[in-house]
């Protein structure tokens, strides 16, 4: 019996390679092409114009009086003692400190209630008044003198902390009240929506929900008013004439003389006044770049 012969088998047709498209380079911008020393050049001479000033307030504040090193050698912190003891820094220092803390809170606290109505209500003077807070901006402290002056004098609170306190609330609140309430648009309505439908009230869906997502903002807002309260000069020169009550930028005004200036003392006074908002800064700017961007949206 005969059988068949299974047919062979043809052999796979070889596959051809198929040639993918080649993507095209991406143009190179004109500022990859720039070489590096052009560009850390510039801002390593910027660096340095900014450092020198702070280098010469330190040999200042460091070398002996009467030393004309240009390297703070021998060390010596005589001035720092002759400024504190002698000159009662550590009073300015504390009125400075319960000052920026009291102006920091007041200003947050009413910018918060503020910011929430802005961003959340919606009533017929609500574009004049958005007006109004910018254009207070435009108004110098200066011209907020003689009336904040004559209100205080009537309240009898002329010579006290209180009034300059509220002054730099006053002061601060116009813009610290816009940013919060930018801050405020970007946490979405719905999140308090799902609170009240839960059964919480307005404000205890706000303090669960909406507060904890406004902490970078109020940072920031926090530490412009504090560091502004710390650093303003005006207001506590003219509402307060005790030298007990006076804050840093006063006594660093009280170290100038017409026939002499104690360049050491001064040096001193104003490291011990820049190394506190220093610290803090370094501590927060996390917050505060994350804050002062996350505000900066149209109204």
């Amino acid at each position: 019996m005969s059988t068949k012969e299974a047919p062979a088998l043809a052999p796979a047709p070889a596959r051809v390679p198929v040639a993918r498209p080649q993507r095209p380079h991406p143009k190179r911008r004109s500022w990859d092409e720039v070489p590096r020393w052009q560009i850390y050049l510039p801002l390593s001479l910027y660096l340095l114009f900014t450092l020198i000033p702070f280098y010469w307030i330190l040999l200042f504040a460091l070398r002996p009086a009467g030393s004309s090193s240009l390297v703070p050698w021998p060390m010596t912190f005589e001035h720092f003692e002759k400024v504190w003891t002698e000159r009662e820094f550590g009073t300015y220092f504390q009125n400075s400190v319960l000052t920026g803390l009291a102006t920091l809170v007041l200003t947050t606290v009413v910018a918060l209630a503020g910011g929430y109505a802005l961003a959340r209500f919606d009533f017929r003077i609500k574009r004049a008044f958005m007006l109004a807070l910018l254009c207070s901006q435009f108004v110098p402290g200066a011209l907020l003198l003689v009336p904040l002056f004559q209100i205080f004098a009537e309240l009898k609170m002329i010579n006290s902390l209180g009034s300059v306190i509220i002054a730099e609330t006053v002061f601060q609140l116009p813009l610290s009240m816009i940013l919060i309430s930018g801050f405020i648009r970007n946490v979405p309505p719905s999140l308090e929506e799902a609170a009240w439908v839960d059964g919480c009230s307005r404000f205890t869906a706000f303090r669960i929900v909406v507060l904890p997502l406004l902490r970078p903002g109020l940072i920031a807002v926090g530490s412009f008013a504090f560091v502004h309260a710390w650093n303003h000069f005006l207001f506590a020169l003219m509402f307060l004439s005790d030298q007990s009550k006076q804050t840093i930028p006063v006594g660093l005004n009280s170290l100038m003389s017409a026939d002499s200036v104690d360049l050491g003392a001064l040096a001193a006074g104003g490291i011990i006044a820049a190394v506190p908002v220093v610290i803090v800064f370094a501590f927060i700017q996390k917050w505060l770049i994350t804050g002062f961007s996350a505000g900066a949206v149209k109204g």
